[in-house]
């Protein structure tokens, strides 16, 4: 029992941990990228929105549950994954501050086919169904906004399933920092702050830790990439 509750302990402390990393890192990232906010946060609360506050591993919404609001992350990390049968864990991505979660699911029938978990305490500003189709039709030019969110979402799924045929983690690595860096519009070498931790890195390309940060490591000797400390600069 002893050894047991020793265990419990010793993941609940690594979950504290990693927790903590990401939250400063992400405090860092938001500083320079808060501009990429989908809907502006004074409009949503004028059309009556709430924030809820959730923990650190708090569902936000659950596979198989109905969409009834707009959701937009105010503050924290969250996890968009899918539990498989066999009890393994598919992730589809990590949202951040100024994203939009699982807002497609507003215009389907359909229930949500994936999870929504916070990684961090997260904020998130909630607004019902049928207040956010009032946005859109008082200001159609958001509708173009949120397509190209989602339509951006769809191009880094495909390009994260392409790298299921790379077998150079090096590749698949630079394949994802491009991306991300072009997504937020900077160009100049070691001018972008990779805005995930390495375990998210591993998880959205497959890869096991170790190798990640083998192969950063690797790209840091090659110049693609700049370290300070725990931060990846490309």
């Amino acid at each position: 029992m002893v050894i047991a509750f020793a265990c419990i302990c010793q993941k609940l402390f690594l979950w504290y941990f990693i927790s903590c990393i990401i939250s400063h890192t992400l405090t860092i990232f938001t500083q320079n990228y808060n501009d990429k906010m989908i809907i502006c946060e004074d409009l949503l609360f004028s059309h009556g929105a709430q924030v809820e506050k959730y923990s650190a591993a708090d569902y936000i919404f659950e596979e198989g549950t109905s969409a009834k609001f707009y959701m937009q992350i105010k503050y924290g990390t969250v996890k968009l994954n899918t539990f498989l049968e066999d009890g393994k864990e598919f992730v589809h991505g990590f949202p951040f501050e100024g994203h939009c979660i699982g807002e497609s699911y507003l215009f389907t029938g359909h229930h949500y086919a994936v999870n929504a978990i916070a990684v961090t305490s997260c904020e998130i500003i909630r607004v019902p169904k049928n207040k956010l189709l009032n946005i859109l039709l008082e200001k159609p030019s958001l509708m173009l906004a949120l397509n190209k969110y989602t339509a951006d979402r769809l191009h880094f799924r495909y390009l994260v399933s392409s790298f299921l045929a790379i077998s150079d983690p090096m590749i698949k690595l630079e394949k994802l920092f491009d991306h991300i860096k072009s997504y937020f519009g900077y160009e100049e070498a070691y001018s972008f702050l990779i805005p995930y931790t390495r375990q998210q890195i591993a998880t959205l390309t497959g890869l096991r830790v170790e190798t990640v940060i083998r192969n950063i490591k690797k790209m840091h000797k090659h110049k693609l990439v700049k370290l300070d400390s725990t931060r990846i600069y490309y």
